[in-house]
């Protein structure tokens, strides 16, 4: 329950200082007094100690687990401008989770925290643009939030965007994160690769890259190595 912002709970920016004191009884599991004082933050209207209750509803931490309170505390969070309320809230929309399935109002909270640079807001948004959930299908600016993802250092959207790249015939652009994920140990990179500098006519770097492929068990990068005779380069 919540699992998306478990890891988040403990690195809230810009405390207000009541919350540091919540935070530091929530770290020494003196969850009643860290709900005490968030809830009082949270009535005060502090978006971030309203995401913080949310997350002690959900888990009935110093109070009775109720998931219609932590749905309304997280919609005030979000709608007090907290992005990571925003996206947490925007993908229990997306999968109905708690909360009546429902793409549009995913979409809208999703943009907004894509708004304020969520890495995982962008990269959860780009699969919306992809897909056409929610949003008219635009592979293109898909690609879009998937680079700034990956370029914020979300590691789902790095070893994707390179593929998305192809699809858009946008090979440079392919080839540099292409690169990264096979430095990175990605061997399905390497046939990708090898295809790429085919297509560009780059003979030796498809040659490099597709004997990769081929001694990682590519069977596909032995058919492109016989058709373009890379054997010669």
């Amino acid at each position: 329950m919540f699992k998306f912002i478990v890891v988040g709970f403990l690195l809230f920016l810009n405390l207000h200082a009541d919350n540091v004191a919540a935070l530091e009884a929530f770290k020494k599991s003196d969850y009643k007094k860290a709900f005490e004082i968030y809830e009082k933050n949270a009535k005060d209207g502090d978006a971030v100690a309203q995401s913080a209750l949310s997350y002690l509803y959900a888990n009935g931490l110093g109070t009775k687990k109720d998931m219609q309170k932590s749905i309304e505390w997280l919609e005030r969070s979000a709608n007090s401008g907290n992005a990571n309320a925003q996206y947490d809230l925007g993908m229990f929309y997306l999968r109905g989770d708690n909360v009546e399935q429902d793409s549009k109002r995913a979409f809208e909270l999703l943009s907004k925290a894509s708004e304020q640079k969520s890495a995982n807001a962008q990269y959860d948004l780009a699969l919306m643009y992809y897909r056409g959930d929610g949003v008219d299908a635009n592979v293109t600016k898909s690609a879009e939030l998937l680079e700034s993802a990956a370029a914020s250092g979300h590691k789902i959207a790095e070893q994707n965007i390179g593929r998305i790249y192809m699809q858009l015939l946008k090979f440079d652009e392919a080839s540099k994160w292409l690169e990264k994920n096979a430095a990175e140990g990605d061997e399905a990179a390497y046939y990708l690769l090898a295809e790429i500098y085919c297509n560009q006519e780059k003979f030796s770097k498809a040659r490099e890259w597709a004997q990769k492929a081929i001694d990682a068990g590519n069977e596909e990068a032995k058919e492109l190595y016989k058709k373009y005779e890379l054997h010669k380069y």
